[in-house]
């Protein structure tokens, strides 16, 4: 994905259909904040790719000519890599969040469009991720997500089944990125 937005025709969905997604992106940084992973991942589709990287400073001549600079992935998961993430969290051993992480998933300013594929949408939304550890220790991951969400049977009815994360910050002041976005 390149770091300049595509421009597409805006294609708006029925209104009841942006309720639905946005209560279930709700719903889903709830179970976040709430350390329910194994329910956060059951919201995850099979094929799922969850992915972030930071953004990339470029001079706005380079910009222009489309010279960018590589970009810099800081995870490209998949659900097993998923699963595993949060199977180390359930231990109890992982010293990065020993004490637990106190986080906060805001989501805002959500777009939901048709796709060319019945039955998924593509979200685009601003996020602010407040993580709290210890006494002193604070991180504010601040960006965009780009998510492909797919209707299900499951309670919740949908399923993300691609997110890719770019956070805003060029270089990331955290001890560790232990959290989930």
């Amino acid at each position: 994905m390149s770091d300049v937005a595509e421009i597409r025709p805006v294609t708006n969905v029925p209104l009841e259909l942006h309720h639905e997604v946005e209560q279930f992106l709700y719903r889903e940084a709830e179970l976040l904040d709430d350390w329910l992973f194994r329910d956060w991942l059951a919201l995850m589709s099979d094929d799922i790719r969850y992915t972030m990287r930071t953004t990339v400073n470029a001079q706005t001549r380079d910009r222009r000519r489309g010279v960018q600079p590589p970009t810099t992935w800081i995870f490209n998961d998949t659900r097993f890599q998923l699963e595993r993430r949060i199977a180390r969290l359930e231990t109890g051993m992982a010293w990065a969040e020993e004490p637990p992480s106190r986080t906060r998933h805001l989501v805002t300013n959500v777009r939901v469009q048709s796709t060319g594929t019945p039955g998924e949408f593509d979200v685009r939304v601003n996020y602010l991720l407040y993580r709290a550890q210890k006494e002193r220790d604070e991180t504010f991951y601040v960006g965009r997500r780009d998510d492909r969400v797919r209707r299900d049977a499951n309670p919740h009815g949908w399923l993300v089944c691609r997110r890719e994360i770019t956070l805003d910050q060029a270089t990331l002041s955290s001890h560790n990125l232990s959290v989930l976005f």
